[in-house]
């Protein structure tokens, strides 16, 4: 369940809290009243003292008690929402190129390579909570997963979900991802050193003298490489992710397949960078990494963190200021001396933050989101970047122009926004999110060819399944889904596919519609799951006969 405050039972003493502030008043008002009546009886006090000299203070009690309570809740850490902070942080560039091709699957290193380079990346985080860290994929290519950042919740989400499947080229090539770090490396700003850290097996069936060569240029562009071995020389099977692991991976020939930890090629490729290596078989890698990185000149940044529910004591604390400000007021007479009102309205301000910036940012959304639902979407797209640009990052706003572009058919850049708006902590929002990055996929892979359009067509399915999970009774999730079922893999057309389901052209709010139960849903899932991987061993066993001598697509 889902807590709205860090301390619940400070809510409780609130109460009392208030409780006590209606006593305490009362209590004054009493000795008060005691003291007065020593200089005369009730009447000549009344005739003779300042008005409402004997009125009960029930409205100061009932403002000193509203006042108490609101502060106690403020201390009791109230959340709800998304915002963002400005954080001081220093430390350098880090690109961290993961190897998720199929040979990490092995359990030569428990529970397998892939989870074990994992809890590294983790603790090399842990060690290194300044770092601006990116995240490439690669197998049989590259993929960037995370441009530069420091926010861990993103990461981390990013790292669950790494898999063989998230590439969608199978084989094992270091050269792409060393050529893709080098030049996200290369254009990061800010002065801080930069580093590019390889983490595989070693095993790569590319040319071996174009990944020396580039590990040649990232020494030549400043650039620290470490490589980090996971595996034994041992080697082991590979388990099948299509068969639950009951089956293991098997070349041309039928034989089965032993993957083995290759430390040469590693250790050559830090050599050649006069870099790093780090062995398959040492302890804490992840911290070696951090400790192999340390001679690195770091830089003083300040980074905007994205946050779920974050803490909103402000508006509590606000109101119980202007609370006090009105007592004291009342108190005076209704006079309140200049110099005491300035400062107070300007604490008042202070604590509830009215940023111009803000108010900036929120005209130009609205801006762009008018321009979006008249139908301008090129307009709506330059408006939407211009917000971003401005520092508003929130999963809405990338959604709203992920929606644009994919209006506009601007399919990859659809993709880009409309991943990262998946990582939202609102559900609706997610759902909507993750059925245009549906759609997006689907229509991306109805119009390429070969290995991206099996890539692009998983991905579409990956997404739309998620949404029927989520909402069984989804009928344009239902739609598309099936078509990126029945879709061609990889080869080419055959005759005119369906048109996917759109999205609307302003953001997507679900309509009701007929429901079908989550058992339903469960069972086409499990049948679409089970023709997959009947198709996906199809084509394996025709592209059997057709794959070249000694090619390896591990």
């Amino acid at each position: 369940m889902t807590r709205f405050v860090d301390h619940p039972w400070l809510l409780a003493v609130a109460l009392l809290g208030g409780l006590f502030a209606v006593f305490a008043v009362f209590a004054g008002h009493r000795r008060r009243q005691e003291r007065l009546a020593r200089f005369g009886s009730p009447e000549a006090l009344v005739r003779l003292g300042p008005p409402g000299l004997s009125l009960v203070p029930r409205l100061r009690a009932l403002r000193l008690a509203v006042a108490f309570m609101l502060l106690l809740a403020g201390l009791a850490a109230p959340r709800w929402g998304q915002g963002s902070a400005v954080i001081d942080t220093e430390g350098i560039d880090v690109a961290l190129a993961l190897d998720v091709s199929l040979s990490m699957l092995a359990e030569d290193e428990r529970p397998s390579r892939l989870e074990r380079m994992k809890q590294e990346v983790r603790r090399f985080r842990a060690s290194a909570p300044g770092d601006r860290v990116a995240l490439i994929a690669f197998a049989g290519r590259s993929y960037i997963l995370s441009p530069l950042t420091s926010d861990d919740g993103a990461l981390e989400l990013f790292l669950e979900n790494l898999d063989p499947t998230i590439v969608g080229q199978v084989g094992s090539a270091l050269a792409p991802p060393l050529k893709q770090g080098i030049d996200l490396l290369s254009v990061s700003q800010g002065g801080a050193d930069r580093a590019l850290v390889v983490m595989s097996d070693g095993e790569a069936f590319d040319d071996h003298a174009a990944a020396l060569a580039l590990a040649r240029e990232a020494k030549a562009k400043g650039i620290h490489l470490v490589t980090v071995g996971f595996g034994t020389p041992g080697g082991a099977t590979i388990p099948m992710l299509e068969s639950g692991g009951t089956e293991v991976k098997r070349d041309a020939a039928g034989e089965v397949v032993i993957t083995k930890y290759d430390d040469a090629f590693l250790s050559e490729l830090a050599s050649e960078a006069d870099g790093e290596f780090i062995a398959a078989d040492a302890s804490d890698k992840g911290t070696r990494v951090r400790r192999a990185l340390a001679q690195l000149e770091s830089t003083r940044r300040e980074e905007e963190q994205k946050l779920a529910r974050p803490l909103r004591f402000q508006w509590f604390v606000g109101l119980a200021v202007l609370l006090l400000l009105v007592d004291a007021w009342r108190a005076d007479g209704g006079r309140l001396p200049r110099r005491r009102a300035a400062i107070s309205v300007t604490l008042l301000l202070a604590l509830l933050g009215i940023p111009t910036r803000a108010r900036a940012q929120r005209d130009g959304l609205a801006e762009a989101i008018r321009l979006h639902e008249a139908g301008r979407i090129l307009p709506a797209i330059k408006a939407y970047r211009g917000v971003i640009a401005g520092g508003d990052r929130r999963p809405i706003v990338l959604y709203d122009l992920g929606t644009a572009l994919l209006a506009a058919d601007s399919l990859a850049a659809s993709i880009d926004a409309l991943e990262r708006a998946t990582f939202t902590p609102d559900p609706d929002l997610r759902s909507r999110a993750l059925y245009n990055l549906g759609t997006a996929y689907l229509k991306q892979g109805l119009r390429s060819e070969g290995e991206q359009r099996s890539g692009a067509l998983r991905n579409a399915r990956r997404a739309l399944r998620t949404v029927l999970l989520e909402r069984p009774g989804d009928r344009d999730a239902q739609w598309n889904y099936e078509l990126a079922l029945r879709a061609p893999q990889g080869g080419g057309g055959g005759g005119s596919p369906q048109q996917p389901q759109q999205p609307g052209q302003s953001p997507r709010q679900p309509e009701p519609q007929g429901r079908m139960s989550r058992q339903q849903a469960e069972a086409l899932l499990d049948a679409a799951a089970r023709e997959e991987r009947e198709t996906q061993s199809r084509r394996q066993r025709g592209s059997r006969g057709q794959r070249a001598p000694g090619e390896k697509d591990w």
